[in-house]
Parts: structure tokens; sequence; C-alpha cells
């Protein structure tokens, strides 16, 4: 376990201060990737990514080998992440929804605790408000800020995904030289990794909280020619569950089958395995890119005094049951990775108690306060991970909902212990015990021996959610975002964008005028090297 008593002020070897810095509040870095389940990670038992890196963060750290999403959607799940708070509680229903600026966000909560919270990558924050408590942040996006991609509950005639999320990244599958995401994933690396020195080189005492989230290994499944090679020979496992028949699926799941427009293609034994592979080599790419940061810090001197986090925002079907991508209440497509190594944390510990994204705030609020934080202006559904209990047990709960594509009435999850409930107003209930039946293949919805159970969380369900009134709000969202979003279209159409505040003449040498500006190039050294002084310095006086 992991006690409060274990947050010090972290030291570098030897006890010297690290790079002229001063030991005090430990830092924070949480590196997030994009739609990667726990289940291809070998932390998880689930080893078929290469993923060096992230083994050894599970080796000098605590892994939570049963942690959740609270959204199986990007934008519900980052923002109820970085809230603490269920995505409906916050008005984030779906990927098209605003995140108001009003709601508190662990980057607000560690600003008013003296740390520089940054933010480098993907938040698919949608609103004008592309900040959301982070002083700075480093790169712009990759998805859309407006309300394109608000789902509507009130089109039956067929199912469909507003983002227009296909099969296509499927059949299209593979390596290439460069595409969007490589891209991007090496901008907000490269920008991070600049941010970790500039920390080093500048004079601003408070600790740092930065966050880095990259865009893979988010369909398409298409990786670096790089990473696709290292996976030459290897084996690709197939999916533990076979494809499932529409007619065989539960309702969820053949709504989704049309939601994905997978009626119109059939996915071949070549086209599984390729798939595979790539999402396999873009989760390597992504391992890379944790060990380049890690590598940063301690080259920096701060790895010793500073808690690592690496997670993600949901998970990824990849083929199991035929399904593909997230969005629906399986294990893959709601199961992250929570790793955490910094001072204290237990090496090589693997906490089986359940964990999940809303915990994230309160955690970090205690490792910044010490465990003294108690300021919160609103409602938290996290617990913080210092305060796991020992074993399963009737306290030891995740929630998730979902309320978006797949859907016509919200659905929520409840996860006590092995089993899970899953509840949507159209469908039958299920009921798996993820312990005994990990692949879910036998719904105990209707066995007798598991009614007591079925009721007492049922129960706690309708206590915790309000379905009518959420059904309401959620339509009402839906109609006015897509008014608002309609009329956007008539004349010139401004987006919510966001651009990184960049002035090269602050880092190069730009200008002659000012004499400060001279220095920039010794400045920018790292470690530092104090100006040399003239053996012989000239007499100046005439």
């Amino acid at each position: 376990m992991i006690h409060h008593s274990h947050i010090r002020p972290g030291r570098c070897p030897g006890g010297y201060a690290c790079a002229g810095k001063p030991m005090t509040h430990p830092n924070i870095l949480v590196i997030q990737a994009d739609q990667m389940t726990a289940l291809c990670l070998s932390a998880y038992g689930k080893p078929y990514a290469i993923t060096p890196n992230i083994d050894k963060l599970a080796e000098n750290g605590t892994t939570f080998v049963n942690s959740y999403c609270n959204n199986p959607v990007c934008g519900p799940s980052r923002a109820s992440m970085m809230t603490g708070r269920l995505p409906s509680d916050i008005g984030v229903f779906d990927n098209g929804a605003e995140f108001l600026p009003s709601e508190p966000t662990y980057a607000h909560y560690l600003r008013t605790l003296g740390y520089k919270t940054t933010l480098s990558g993907k938040m698919h924050f949608v609103g004008p408000d592309q900040l959301h408590g982070f002083e700075e942040r480093l790169t712009t996006d990759i998805y859309p800020s407006d309300f394109a991609w608000t789902m509507d509950w009130d089109r039956t005639d067929e199912a469909y995904a507003p983002s227009v999320m296909s099969l296509l990244s499927v059949v299209e599958a593979g390596h290439c030289q460069r595409n969007l995401q490589l891209d991007y994933d090496e901008e907000v690396f490269v920008a991070a990794r600049k941010e970790l020195y500039d920390h080093a080189r500048s004079t601003d005492d408070r600790p740092f909280m930065l966050h880095v989230s990259f865009t893979q290994p988010h369909n398409p499944f298409v990786a670096g020619r790089k990473y696709w090679d290292m996976y030459e020979g290897r084996d690709i496992p197939e999916p533990e569950v076979p494809y499932i028949p529409y007619e065989d699926r539960d309702p969820w799941s053949q709504r989704y089958f049309m939601t994905i427009r997978q009626d119109e293609f059939e996915i071949t034994p070549e086209q599984l395995h390729v798939s595979r592979r790539a999402y396999f080599a873009m989760v390597t790419h992504i391992d890379e890119l944790v060990g380049g940061l890690i590598e940063t810090l301690e080259s920096i001197g701060q790895l010793h005094n500073t808690y690592v986090f690496l997670t993600s925002d949901h998970g990824e079907m990849l083929g199991e049951r035929g399904m593909w991508f997230k969005f629906n209440p399986y294990e893959a497509s709601l199961r992250v990775p929570m790793i955490m190594q910094g001072p204290g944390v237990k090496a090589g510990h693997r906490e089986e108690a359940l964990a999940s994204l809303v915990d994230l705030l309160p955690t970090l609020t205690d490792i910044a306060s010490g465990g003294s934080f108690d300021d919160f202006v609103a409602p938290r559904d996290g617990q913080s991970l210092f305060d796991r209990p020992e074993r399963y047990g009737p306290d030891d709960q995740v929630l998730v909902e979902s309320t978006g594509e797949s859907l016509y009435g919200p659905a929520f999850i409840m996860i006590e212990g092995t089993k899970k409930l899953v509840y949507t107003c159209t469908d039958p209930k299920m009921f798996f015990d993820v312990q005994e039946d990990p692949l879910e293949l036998t719904n105990l919805a209707e066995a007798p021996e598991h009614q007591d159970q079925i009721n007492r969380m049922f129960v706690a369900m309708m206590d915790r959610w309000d379905e009518a009134d959420l059904q309401d709000r959620i339509r009402t969202s839906q109609r006015k975002r897509l008014y608002v979003q309609d009329a956007m279209k008539h004349g010139r159409f401004p987006s919510w964008d966001f651009g990184p505040d960049y002035d090269p003449g602050k880092v190069y040498v730009r200008g002659g005028t000012d004499p400060s500006t001279t220095a920039t190039k010794q400045r920018g050294r790292f470690p530092y090297v104090p100006v040399t002084p003239p053996q012989f310095p000239r007499d100046c006086k005439k």
C-alpha cells in the first residue's frame, strides 16, 4: 500500500540539490496516451506490445491493475479526469459538449498550491477555454474544439457517429513514413522535453506539474515504419474472443455495429492481423516517448523528486468480439493503465483495489500539499490513490457512464469488487463477474444466486443518477448545440482554436540593441557554465 506519510520532498543521490534547483515540493509529470487499453501491456499481464520503458516504470513504481476510465469517450473522460467528477455532473456528455471554464480542475488547484502547470498535447477541450487552469499550453490540439461532434438522440432513423468513425481505420491499417499522428506526437514530445530543460535553466523555483498527452495509439491504425518493423517475425496474438455475429450480440453492441458502419465491411484475417500489429507498434512508439521523458527528468536531476504517472483516457477493443475502438461497456474499452512512480511509492507493487481516472485529482492535490489539502470547491467522485483499500469490498467501487454514441438514453456501469452491472433504459441489464469470467462471455443478470447483489447495486445506481433528469439534460444540451453549430455555418465560421504563445526573440538571439539578448546562447546552455572572465583583462580606461 501507499500512504500519505510517504510523501516527502525529494532529493538527489548524495543529498545534493539537483541542477541548482532547491528540492522542495515534488514535481509531477502525467503522461497520457490516447485509446491505449491496459490489456495490451506486460504490466497488466498481456505482453502483446513491446514496452521496455513502461515495464521499467512499473518495476520502479506501483501498478493499479484494476484501473478504469469513467466514460469510454475522449472528451468526457478527460474532463472527468481533470475535475475528479463524473462527466454528467459537469455537462460533458459527448465529444461535442462544452467543458465549462467555471469547473475547477487539478490545474487550478495546483496553481493555488504554488505549482507551475503546463500542458503539452491533446486534451480535447470543447469551448472557448482551451487552458482550463494550465498556465501554459505548448501545442495546439489535434481534434475539434467546437460542437461538430455532438450526438443527436432525436435522430433514430439509423445509428451514426458524429465523428464519422468507421472501419476504414481497420481496412486501411498499416505503416507509413509520416502522418498527422506522428507529426503531432513528435511535436508534443519535443515541446515537453524543452519545457523540462527550461525548468532546469530558469530562475522560477516553483515545482512543475507537466501533463504530456499523446494522440497515439488512437485509430487510424497506422504506425511509423520504424516501430512496425520491430514486430517483423513477432507473434501477433488474435483476439481472445473471436468475432460475434450481429444477431448474437447484445442490443448495445448491435447499435454500435451500425454506428461504426460495420455492415459495410467484412474484415479479413489479414486486415485483423495488420490492424493489431499497427496498434501494438503505435504503443511501442508511445513507450519510446515515455522513456525519453523519463531520461530527460534524470538528465536535469529531477527524477528522484518527481511523481510520474502513466495513463490513458480509455481503452480499445482492437477486434475483441469483432468490435473496434471504444464507446461500449466491455473491459478492453474501459480498462486503462494507471502506473505511478515517485518518492515513497512502493516499487514493483501491484495494487488490486479498484481505481479510476477521477482519482487523479485528489492524488495530485495530496502530492502538492503533503496530504493536507481540503479546499475543494466542488464535489469529488474520486479518492486519492494513496488511500486505496487493501482488498475488494462494498466500498471498493468504480462508476462509469456513457452518454453518447450507440445509445438513446444514458448508460450506467457500476463495478463493485469483481462484479460489473451495466444498465441503460432501452436494454436488458448485463451483469458480469470479471474475475471468474474476464472475457465477459456469460451474462449473469438472470442468475438467481446474484439477484440480491444486482438489486442492491441497481438501487445504488438509481440513488447516484437521476435517470429522467439526466435524459432531459442531455437531449436539451444536444438540441442547443446542434442549433448553434448549424447557425455557425452561415457566414464566417471562426473556431475556438489555440496557438501556443511563442516569442522567438526570447529564445534565440533576434535583436542586438538590448544588451541582455547577447547572453541568450549562454543562458540556454545546460548544465549552465558561468561566463569566464578574461585572464588578461584590457585596461579600458582612456
